[in-house]
Order: structure tokens, then C-alpha cells, then sequence
């Protein structure tokens, strides 16, 4: 029988916090996300489990090339997050967040619905409990806050789910358009863990609040696993163009306000979350494979980028960059793994981002999107202004602090070093990547065209961040986001309207009773022991009565 990969996480993870040893405890959670791997590579295309549920057939484990793609790097992206966390002392992080990524897996690997909303609030769970896992007060508000936004994701996915079973009868996972209620109902569901508007400012309010090591493993998987459905379930879809196009220009705003390296690299995620989603919005070929693949390559340099700021915090215990600089006179490993991942996101030439995010703009020009071009080419810059440039400069190269912190441990350096790698190795060799893409692909990244043009798109913002660098240095301020009006605005608004809703409900409970109490007087007075009803009446009477009651009967029914 083909085992499945995501119960090997999940169900290890289960068992990891109860090995009495840290030794056993760190081996194991290095091996389970390897054994994870290899079970990803022995699914064969096609339903590979399925289950009989009431009248429905479920599909737990079904696996293709899209699926087997996002399974690879989930896998890959939790053992080296475990490599990272191996000095972590949390005894909940590590094992919530290989469950958080065994669930990822399972949505991946999920040919149906039911399965797919299953393992999307377990993901829900997990991820909370890394946040969590962190111990301050700040994580712990961050968590609930996290939890109460995507438990409504999961309500409006669950109705959107219920509401398509009940029109087509089918659980099947496969495409969709939006023209159901039920059907906008599920893409809502989705676009709320992509991190879309209204409700994007979920993402860079909780993951900063997580451990050194925890907002690596949140980087990875939630958001990814979003745009994986959406590449399952809604490619093509216009509507996705301009909600991509937003998150972009959003992510980039907000990151370049930000003093808190960590909420600069969240947004990010925002901001490069909107390049997939603009690609599935396209919905051609190109578009799709090169959305998937920058979401692969994503992962990749985004850990990175977070593996280098947790690394500061790990060593430093500060986070804002008015408290940083200088720093790689004595942590040269971690400011070079920073500035690998500060490239590659920035799609740099011969970096993994330039060969993805490529593909996502040649399949705008080849679709005649000519606005659409124009702003991925502006956001281009935007993104090298504030992760290519910002957070390295600002924590490594700017004005000397006076703190001497060394590189972290090896378990830490190693996954820096390896995603480094990884970052440069699949920009100049991108033709095993390629293959794993969902359909052919017949591109070239490294055109005359492309490389001339990227570079001088990165070169001028480059320039333009040290001509205004006096207006973009940061200062000790806090970015006011929509998340204010849930987390200031209506606890505020509530405490006003308290008082009043008080006394509105204390009168109306007054009036109330009175209308119960003369109510009370007036059935009392017809049917009490005196009341009209309650005497005794002549038999004549009735008798008269019954009989006028029958004529009347007898003239409406005789009535034309």
C-alpha cells in the first residue's frame, strides 16, 4: 500500500514531543520530513486512496505534477527548518510546525474537497501553535488574532463547499468558475490564507510575533498552499489579475514604511504572494507554470531571507532596524546568505527568482496585458528596493551600531548555506525545476532582452535608494494597517456603545414586561374565574348561538 506523506508528518509530530531524549527528539525531526520526501516520489499520477463518506467517494491521496512539485518543496522546506529549530528549546514549535507542514501536504495531495477543508483547518491549528509556541504576550494576542481570521476563512470555505456539493453533487477538487454563490464562497476561502485584501494585514500582524526560528516555518506553507489551490481550482480567473496586482503595490508600500526587519520580510510575502496569483489570474500555460514555479523558488529564498533575520534576533534579540547596522563585520556568513536572498527575490539575474518570475510577465506580454506588464516591471523595482536593498542594508551595512554578534550555530548556518545554494544553483541551471512544472515549458529565461531589462530595472531602483536614502531611513514609528479597525477601532467602538446598548436593552426589557404584565391582566379578566368566558351560560343561548353560526355556514357555501 502507498503510504502517504502527509500522515508521516502529522503523525509524527504526534509523537515527537513524548521521546524522552533531545537527541531523539532533534534526529527525529530531521528524518520524518526526508521520509516525507521519498513517500512524495513513490504517489503515482491518479487517485492512489479513496474512501466511501455517507453517498460521496473521497479522494485522500491523489498525486499529478502540480501536486507532486508543491509536496517536494513543502517537504524540503520543513527539513530545513528542523536543521534551523535544532536549538530551539521550545518542546511544542518544532513538532506543531511539522504538523503544520504535514497538513500542507495533505491539501496538496487532497482530490476532493472534504479532504481539502480537513487538512486546512488543521493547518489553521498548527500554525497558531507555532506563533504560540514563542511564550511572549505579544505572540500569544498574535496567535488568537491569526486564529480568529483564518477559523472565518474556514466558516466561508466550509459554506462554499456545502453550497457546491448540494448544486453538483460532487466532492471532486478539480476546476471551477466563480459563477455560484458557492463557488465565490470557496475562492474567498482561499484568498483569505493567500493574504489577499481586506484581510491581508493578517500576515505581517502575527508572523513577526513568532520565534526565531518559527516565522521561517510560517514563510512556507500557508500562503504557498493557497496558491497552490488556486492554481487547482480557479486558474484563469480575471478577478485574480487585479487582487494580485493589489497585494503587489500593497506589500511594497507597506514594506518600505516598516522598521521592523521582520514585518518588512512579511510583507514581502504579500507582495510576492501577488505575483502567483496574478499569473493564475492569466491562466495560460506560461502564466500557470511560472506561478508554480515561483512559488517553489519562493519558499526557497523567502526562508532564506527569514533564516538571516532570525538569525540576527537569535544572536542580537532585536528586531528593529534603528537598532541594527554594521553587523557583517562579525556575522559574514549570515549578511551573504541575506544578500543571496535579497537577490533572488528580487529576481536578479542567475538567481532562482529571475527564471520564475520571469515567466509570469513574458505570459502578460504574451497575452497583450499591456498594463499589466507595466506594473509587474515597476513592481519589479519596488521589490529590490525594499528587500533587495532595505532589509540588508539597513541591518547589515548602515550606520555602525556597536554590536559584535557571531554567526549562529552551524545547525544554522548549514540551511542558510544549502538555500544559497539552492537560490543560485536553480538560476543558472533551471532546467530541473522546469520539469517539474505542471506543463511543458518552452522558455528562455537568459534572452538578451530579459537580462538587459532586469538589470536596468534593478540598477536604477538601486540608484534610487541611495539618492533618497535620507527619506527611507527608518525611524521609530508604527504603520497604521486595516488590521486597525478589528484590533482598535471596534473594541473602541464597542466600550462607546456599551453604555448605550444597555440602557436601549434595559427598556426594552421594561417595556416588555409591562406588555406581559397587562396581558397577563386582560386574559385573566376573560378567562379568570369571573371573566366573560369562564361563566356559565344557558343551554338556550348555545343553542341559539350554534344555530346562527350553521346559517351563516350555509349562506357562504350556497354564495356564487
Amino acid at each position: 500500500m502507498i503510504l502517504h506523506p502527509a500522515l508521516i508528518l502529522v503523525l509524527g509530530a504526534l509523537v515527537l514531543p513524548w521521546l524522552p531524549h533531545r537527541g531523539a527528539r532533534q534526529a527525529a525531526s530531521l528524518a520524518l520530513p526526508l521520509a516525507a520526501l521519498w513517500a512524495v516520489w513513490q504517489v503515482p499520477d491518479g487517485s492512489a486512496w479513496q474512501l466511501h463518506f455517507l453517498d460521496y467517494t473521497l479522494t485522500p491521496l491523489a498525486g499529478d505534477k502540480l501536486t507532486r512539485l508543491f509536496a517536494t518543496i513543502f517537504a524540503l522546506m520543513a527539513a530545513a527548518g528542523a536543521l534551523f529549530a535544532l536549538r530551539q528549546e521550545s518542546r511544542v514549535e518544532v513538532p506543531a510546525a511539522l504538523f503544520y507542514a504535514g497538513s500542507a501536504m495533505g491539501v496538496a495531495f487532497a482530490g476532493d474537497l472534504i479532504t481539502v477543508f480537513i487538512f486546512w483547518e488543521l493547518m489553521a491549528i498548527a500554525s497558531t501553535l507555532v506563533i504560540w509556541s514563542a511564550g511572549s504576550r505579544a505572540s500569544y494576542s498574535a496567535s488568537m488574532r491569526y486564529l480568529s481570521i483564518h477559523l472565518l476563512g474556514g466558516v466561508v470555505l466550509m459554506a462554499g463547499i456545502a453550497g457546491h456539493v448540494a448544486a453538483t453533487g460532487s466532492l471532486a477538487f478539480t476546476h471551477m468558475t466563480p459563477d455560484s454563490g458557492a463557488s465565490w464562497l470557496i475562492l474567498a476561502g482561499f484568498l483569505v490564507n493567500a493574504g489577499a485584501p481586506p484581510l491581508s494585514a493578517w500576515l505581517p500582524d502575527a508572523y513577526p510575533e513568532a520565534s526565531w526560528s518559527g516565522t521561517v516555518f510560517l514563510s512556507a506553507f500557508t500562503t504557498k498552499t493557497a496558491v497552490y489551490v488556486l492554481l487547482r481550482g480557479f486558474p484563469g480567473t480575471e478577478l485574480l489579475i487585479w487582487v494580485g496586482m493589489f497585494m503587489i503595490f500593497y506589500g511594497i508600500v507597506y514594506a518600505l514604511l516598516e522598521n521592523d526587519m521582520r514585518r518588512i520580510l512579511a510583507y514581502s510575502i504579500v507582495n510576492q504572494v501577488g505575483f502567483m496569483v496574478v499569473g493564475i489570474g492569466i491562466g495560460t500555460e506560461m502564466a500557470l507554470n511560472g506561478a508554480a514555479a515561483h512559488a517553489f523558488a519562493h519558499i526557497i529564498y523567502k526562508a532564506l531571507l527569514l533564516m538571516s533575520a532570525g538569525s540576527v534576533l537569535y544572536r542580537t534579540g532585536r528586531r528593529k532596524c534603528t537598532d541594527l547596522g554594521g553587523l557583517f563585520q562579525s556575522m559574514p556568513v549570515t549578511a551573504f546568505c541575506g544578500i543571496i536572498g535579497a537577490l533572488a527575490i528580487s529576481s536578479f539575474p542567475w538567481t532562482s527568482g529571475f527564471v520564475s518570475k520571469s515567466m509570469i510577465s513574458q505570459a502578460a506580454g504574451d497575452e497583450h496585458l499591456q498594463y499589466v506588464w507595466l506594473g509587474l516591471a515597476a513592481a519589479s523595482a519596488g521589490v529590490f528596493l525594499h528587500a533587495g536593498i532595505k532589509f540588508p542594508w539597513f541591518v547589515f551595512f548602515q550606520k555602525d551600531s556597536g554590536l559584535r554578534p557571531a554567526d549562529p550555530p552551524a545547525s544554522m548556518q548549514i540551511p542558510m548555506i544549502l538555500f544559497s545554494a539552492l537560490c543560485i544553483g536553480l538560476g543558472l541551471f533551471p532546467a530541473p525545476l522546469y520539469a517539474l512544472l505542471p506543463f511543458e515549458v518552452n522558455y528562455a529565461p537568459y534572452s538578451g532582452a530579459h537580462v538587459v531589462t532586469q538589470l536596468q530595472l534593478l540598477l536604477f531602483s538601486g540608484l534610487a535608494f541611495f539618492v533618497m536614502l535620507g527619506f527611507l531611513k527608518r525611524t521609530l514609528t508604527i504603520s497604521l494597517d486595516l488590521d486597525w479597525f478589528y484590533r482598535m477601532f471596534a473594541p473602541r467602538l464597542v466600550n462607546l456603545l456599551t453604555p448605550l446598548l444597555t440602557g436601549v436593552i434595559a427598556g426594552l426589557e421594561r417595556t416588555a414586561a409591562s406588555v406581559a404584565q397587562r396581558a397577563g391582566k386582560t386574559l385573566h379578566r376573560h378567562h379568570g374565574p369571573q371573566g366573560a368566558l369562564a361563566r356559565t351560560w344557558p343551554t338556550g343561548s348555545m343553542a341559539f348561538w350554534t344555530v346562527v353560526m350553521l346559517l351563516a355556514w350555509l349562506a357562504l357555501y350556497y354564495l356564487p
